[in-house]
């Protein structure tokens, strides 16, 4: 098929025509109507979005805002604007006053679907700071109005009849849709200075959704559970490719309640990050460790076949009749029940954002719950590089995708060159120009390509820390090591000019509690408790253990416990959960300090 045919809102017309009456959308735990929508009525919602955006005036590639939790909704806001020829721009739920007025000047919305309460308000007082912004449409009919012409109910917009003329123009516009129309504005993250809105248009989607084709078993009629931000490029770019596939997308309003919506929804796929790996993995670990030797030695020697049988699988060890018998024992006896923790019938698992430890990694294949690691930005509309089934190397992002091309350049910097490179930033000529070199992409992150062509990310490059020693440490290598700790909710590393690394480290309260408890150990407060001997003792040897696989200059030596998490609201953190570094060093300069004996 000719890229052409790959236009997104011509892909899910179709899958609309096809299956009817079957599932589209789901809200978990949403009443009706948004519990599910069918294909058909995901088809005529979506049309009366685009109806009442042309009643309101809106041109072709106006800018229309999103801010709200996931939901059936936001979908169908999505592509009824996109049916109009609109440009989306998605804002994190979860994002400040600032951020959200910052994005809403920048990209000139004129409109704004907010979801619950508090986006509503957000949108009011956004309406009265931006020039650009006329409309505000909510999602939540519980939410009592503002007396205004200019504010609407979501339910109420797709309910009303709208002239004959607004469809005459849909049909005009929808015949006269490709793929250099601009699809979407996504404002990264902004680690360093003000965020920028990255172009997408219709070829970077179309060219996605044709690689994706090629290497994934998504099949019409699989669910994926959508619990990542669909503000983000990873999980709103897969939720185009699952309903352009026929696929049944359910929604997680709140992604807190993802351990319970697995196990209810059972997808056969959901987006993750390595955060949500991680704490699978420790909590299983916590678990083990806790259990009767008999029942730990039978999970080491799971563990041992499981490993085997996932070589055998990629092709780097032979098969036999007698692994395959003893894998099937340690499938019905351990595996079986922790692949049911996850629903018990994920096909595979993307997986992005940041690097995945590889002894997680290896956990999840031993197992047999397919984790495919990849690796993209949103310049390349998610995925360059991604893991298959027939290629998982623990570690690695897999190979490049097949119309993709990657190459390393000065520092072992990846760039990336293809279809589903972005357009520029927007209204950022000079910034767009810096960011490309001779047609390829500079990505800003270090890796290395093996002999056959896995990409390995090594850091990203201005992140690069050198202690003064003259030794390069790379952040989140050793961040992902110690991240796999129960106890460990966050972890920062100090390694920049210092003679040795040291860490400002969040617990996870919860699970530290409960060891405390355990332990009889008493305090009145958390930072009472963060300074108790036995904790900090309990946290070396935690560390100590983490640590092994690292070189002695990796290593750190001391930390700090936080009593408070890094949050967004005090700048911390960016809204896709990156640390703010230098925010968090100025914060805490007198712990850092402290750790170097100053």
């Amino acid at each position: 098929m000719s890229l052409e045919q790959y236009h997104l809102t011509r892909l899910i017309k179709q899958q609309s025509l096809q299956l009817g009456e079957a599932i589209a959308l789901e809200g978990f735990e949403m009443a009706a109507p948004w519990y599910q929508v069918s294909w058909s009525d995901f088809d005529s919602i979506s049309t009366q979005v685009a109806q009442a955006l042309i009643h309101f005036g809106f041109e072709t590639q106006a800018r229309v805002a999103i801010l709200a939790q996931n939901s059936p909704q936001w979908t169908c806001a999505d592509i009824g604007c996109l049916k109009t020829r609109a440009v989306v721009v998605p804002i994190y739920p979860t994002s400040t006053f600032e951020q959200a007025s910052y994005i809403i000047d920048d990209a000139e919305a004129k409109l704004i679907f907010a979801g619950d309460q508090a986006h509503y308000e957000m949108a009011c007082k956004l309406t009265d700071v931006c020039s650009s912004l006329v409309q505000v449409v909510v999602f939540d009919k519980s939410i009592t109005l503002q007396d205004n012409d200019n504010h609407h109910y979501f339910d109420d917009l797709i309910a009303q009849s709208y002239p004959a003329k607004t469809l005459i123009e849909l049909d005009k516009r929808l015949e006269a849709a490709n793929l250099d129309d601009l699809l979407t504005l996504i404002y990264t993250s902004g680690t360093t200075g003000d965020p920028k809105g990255v172009m997408l248009d219709y070829r970077n989607i179309a060219s996605m959704v044709r690689q994706h084709d090629n290497f994934l078993p998504f099949t019409p009629g699989d669910v994926s559970l959508a619990f990542l931000p669909l503000s983000h490029v990873f999980e709103r770019g897969w939720s185009f490719y699952v309903l352009s596939r026929g696929g049944h997308n359910v929604y997680l309003q709140n992604p807190m309640a993802v351990k319970e919506a697995i196990v209810q929804v059972r997808p056969h796929t959901l987006c993750v990050v390595p955060r949500f790996l991680e704490k699978v993995y420790s909590a299983v670990q916590d678990k083990v460790s806790k259990a009767p030797s008999t029942r730990q030695k039978l999970f080491s020697w799971a563990m041992n076949v499981g490993h085997r049988q996932s070589e055998v699988g990629q092709g780097r060890e032979k098969a036999s009749l007698g692994l395959n018998l003893q894998w099937k024992l340690a499938d019905k006896l351990v595996f079986s029940k922790l692949k049911q923790v996850l629903g018990g019938r994920l096909k595979f698992m993307p997986v992005g954002g940041a690097a995945l430890d590889p002894t997680v990694s290896a956990f999840f294949q031993s197992i047999d719950v397919p984790v495919l690691c990849g690796y993209g930005m949103t310049e390349t509309t998610a995925t360059a590089t991604c893991n298959t089934l027939a290629n998982r190397v623990p570690g690695s992002n897999g190979c490049v995708i097949p119309e993709v091309e990657i190459k390393l350049g000065k520092d072992n910097e990846i760039l990336v060159r293809g279809d589903t490179v972005m357009r520029g930033y927007y209204n950022r000529p000079q910034e767009t120009a810096d960011t490309f070199e001779n047609g390829w992409l500079k990505t800003g992150d270090a890796g290395r390509i093996d002999e056959q062509g896995n990409l390995f990310i090594t850091d990203r490059i201005k992140e690069l820390m050198k202690t003064s020693n003259g030794k390069y440490i790379a952040p989140q290598r050793v961040e992902g090591k110690v991240g796999c700790c129960p106890f460990i909710e966050q972890v920062a590393i100090v390694a920049d000019a210092k003679n040795y690394v040291s860490a400002l480290i969040v617990p996870a309260f919860e699970a530290l509690e409960t060891w405390a408890k355990d332990k009889g150990i008493h305090y009145e407060s958390p930072m009472e408790l963060l300074r108790h001997s036995h904790v900090i003792e309990h946290f070396e040897q935690r560390l100590k253990t983490l640590q092994r696989d690292l070189a002695g200059f990796e290593k750190i030596k001391k930390f700090t416990l936080l009593p408070e998490a890094f949050s967004m609201e005090a700048g911390l953190i960016t809204p896709t959960m990156k640390l703010r570094r230098k925010v968090i060093y100025h914060k805490y300069a007198r712990e850092i300090s402290a750790m170097y004996g100053r």
